[in-house]
């Protein structure tokens, strides 16, 4: 069974009326478990409308997403919730730790909201910021707070992690590292990740890229020869 099957999902803004938009138009894909998939498109593609829904974030107006044979598009705003705490991990472009808690609370607040997390101090080994574990947000490079936001995200051991634009707000080099470090976790702790941007080069190393354009899926591609993260030049 698919680790998430999306069928026929649209997003209508003023639904029936003149100046009707369609954020996404009748998309349907599924993704196994595992798998390291790279959503490539425009800005106004359809994206973080995407994004939104698959995160909870957003309610679609008509179609189905299935996670675990359950239809979040029929979540009320509480199921909606719960599915955010315990079944997504987020890694957004501009990080969004919280200022006054080191790099190991952080990770461990996300940990305290689910119930089945994994270690705080194991993932920031993981992510390689076990000795800057009591530094707080503002002593951290660029990349260390990015190694800590997708420690904070991996801790609860979601089903999905979904990245929205994650190497945006850095240099290549550092950037190259994180698409490495987020492959790791997809085989390692066989997560479906997601990661959602306009960067073509990353299409290199996606194990699957789905294309989206004017809210629609133009392509879904599976890579069988993907190359890995630190082969790309940026």
């Amino acid at each position: 069974m698919p680790s998430i099957e999306i069928k026929n999902l649209s997003k209508i803004y003023n639904e029936g009326l003149d100046n009707e938009v369609k954020a996404l138009d009748d998309v349907s894909f599924s993704l196994d478990e595992g798998e390291f998939v790279i959503i490539l498109g425009p800005s106004g593609a359809g994206k973080s409308t995407l994004l939104n829904i698959l995160g909870g974030m957003d309610f679609a107006t008509k179609g189905s997403y299935l996670v675990g044979g359950n239809d979040v598009v029929k979540y009320k705003s509480s199921e909606l919730g719960k599915f955010r705490r315990k079944d997504i991990g987020f890694v957004f472009q501009f990080y969004n730790l919280m200022p006054n808690l080191t790099a190991l609370e952080n990770v461990e607040l996300a940990a305290s909201v689910a119930d089945n997390a994994f270690s705080s101090a194991e993932i920031l080994k993981e992510v390689g910021l076990e000795k800057r574990a009591a530094n707080f947000p503002s002593q951290l490079s660029g990349g260390e707070q990015q190694r800590t936001a997708i420690a904070r995200a991996i801790v609860k051991n979601p089903k999905l992690l979904l990245c929205d634009e994650p190497t945006g707000a850095l240099d290549s080099k550092t950037g190259s590292s994180i698409i490495s470090l987020l492959y790791k976790i997809s085989k390692q702790y066989k997560k479906t990740v997601i990661i959602v941007t306009h960067n073509a080069k990353l299409a290199e190393c996606a194990g699957r890229l789905i294309r989206i354009s004017d809210g629609k899926i133009a392509s879904n591609e599976i890579n069988k020869n993907p190359k890995r993260p630190e082969e790309i030049i940026y």
